[in-house]
């Protein structure tokens, strides 16, 4: 029995030692794995392989060659996060028989993007000039007198000086002005050489409804313009009450006049007016009023000048009525806000070494939104670099960006409001894109922000008649 029992024992052993040395043989884990690159954010490494006898090395390219991606711009974000399109490494086996999954070592890789976060200003309005009635813009002449001119929308502009409003207007148009609603004497503009040349540029309604860009000049009182010194610039036919536009200003670098145009109103924009290349009304137009030529010459670096189909004045189209747009002193980049139709208010940004053409959508879309449509072609439209929709308001006013000394926290900060609800937004470049956060509720309508030669900020209270100066408390 004893024997029998040894054989037995001695089988077993055998057995389990030819087990054993099954898997010993076994496929290694883990060899040849398969190389992808997938588009992610940031740089972060996930690793899976299986058993394969051979690898093969192959390498997808990005999905987009964008610069950069960020996360949404909608007001009320408080933080952006800035990604470059980097790879993500992704190991994928090639299949195996039976065999089971294990870690595998990670590619090495940088480290994930950080999140860049903005540090902004806590906003307070301080009260700085009353008595006005109807303001719609505030400016100054860039002629060293550090004098502020309110634009008030019935007809005159006014004069602030070491903080007291002049009783007597600079200028009073008020007897050809059509006022008010979305009409009236909408803006005024001084060239850079203002305090050689003397003279000026406002944009009003006509009496007749239509919009007149003139040049006016002084009175042997550098403190009162002449009214009958008019030199009408431009006229261009306005077919509805609505949607004027009317913002003139000077490029930072080029020195040359911008208009701001409507749509030409109604709702919807009924005859397509912002795409019509041949219409003026839906533009931004650029034209040289130093040339020495009447009443105006266009620059033959404008975008269209030599497009058949395109008046040679557009510099760029898709607008359905800028409410304000401004020029950043520092580095010459344009902010173009304009007002939504039902859904969605927008600010439009571009670049200072633009060369024109852009094209912001409307009424294509509206906001990054398609406009009365399931789809549309967006590719050689330029979205808004931010937007809001109406339960933020319904009526954005173009601000300024901030380029004073007193406030290190506002520095390079876009702010911009909106006329029904008060808010007040600062809009901020931030790596490749763009930071946006609602900084302050108010009471106001706000027709307008505006900057003194300093840089310091102002904002209207259009139904109050007063201007607030802007200041950071934080």
């Amino acid at each position: 029995m004893r024997r029998i029992l040894y054989l037995v024992l001695i089988m077993l052993a055998l057995g389990i030692l030819a087990v054993l040395g099954g898997l010993v043989h076994a496929p290694t884990l883990g060899q040849g794995a398969a190389r992808f690159s997938l588009p992610w954010f940031g740089n972060r490494v996930a690793t899976a392989q299986t058993p394969a006898p051979t690898s093969t090395a192959v390498s997808t390219p990005t999905a987009s060659a964008a610069a950069s991606v960020t996360a949404t711009f909608s007001p009320t974000v408080s933080r952006t996060v800035v990604v470059s399109p980097t790879e993500t490494t992704f190991e994928v086996a090639r299949p195996a028989p039976a065999a089971s999954l294990v870690p595998a070592t990670p590619t090495p890789s940088s480290p994930p993007a950080s999140p860049t976060v903005v540090r902004w200003p806590q906003l307070a309005l301080t009260p700085f000039v009353s008595g006005l009635r109807s303001p719609v813009q505030i400016t100054h002449a860039g002629d060293g007198s550090e004098r502020i001119f309110v634009v008030q929308q019935t007809g005159q502009i006014r004069i602030i000086q070491d903080g007291a409003l002049h009783a007597e207007p600079f200028l009073d148009l008020a007897d050809r002005v059509s006022c008010c609603g979305e009409r009236g004497l909408l803006s005024v503009a001084f060239p850079p050489d203002y305090a050689a040349r003397g003279h000026f540029y406002v944009d009003y309604t006509s009496r007749s409804g239509d919009t007149v860009v003139s040049r006016f000049g002084l009175t042997a009182d550098p403190g009162v313009a002449d009214p009958t010194s008019e030199e009408i610039i431009l006229t261009i036919p306005q077919p509805y009450a609505n949607h004027n536009g009317g913002q003139l200003a000077f490029g930072t670098n080029d020195g040359y006049l911008y208009i701001g145009m409507g749509d030409g109103g109604s709702a919807g924009d009924p005859d397509n007016r912002g795409q019509n290349p041949a219409e003026l009304l839906g533009k931004l137009l650029r034209v040289d009023v130093a040339a020495g030529v009447s009443p105006y010459a266009i620059p033959a670096t404008n975008p269209f000048t030599q497009t058949a189909g395109y008046q040679g004045e557009i510099w760029a189209l898709g607008l359905r009525n800028p409410w304000r747009f401004t020029f950043d002193r520092a580095n010459g980049d344009l902010y173009i806000a304009d007002v939504g139709q039902n859904e969605y208010e927008e600010v439009d940004h571009q670049p200072a070494a633009s060369r024109g053409g852009e094209n912001y959508g409307w009424r294509i879309m509206e906001g990054t939104h398609c406009y009365k449509a399931s789809d549309c072609d967006s590719v050689e439209l330029i979205l808004p670099v931010a937007e809001y929709d109406h339960s933020q308001g319904c009526s954005v006013t173009g601000g300024v960006v901030y380029r004073g000394s007193q406030f290190d926290r506002l520095a390079g900060t876009y702010l911009y409001g909106d006329y029904r609800s008060g808010r007040i937004w600062g809009l901020r470049q931030s790596g490749a894109g763009w930071a946006n956060q609602l900084l302050l509720r108010t009471a106001f309508n706000i027709s307008a922000f505006g900057e003194d030669e300093a840089g310091e900020i102002y904002a209207t209270d259009y139904a109050g008649g007063k201007i607030y100066r802007i200041a950071d408390q934080s």
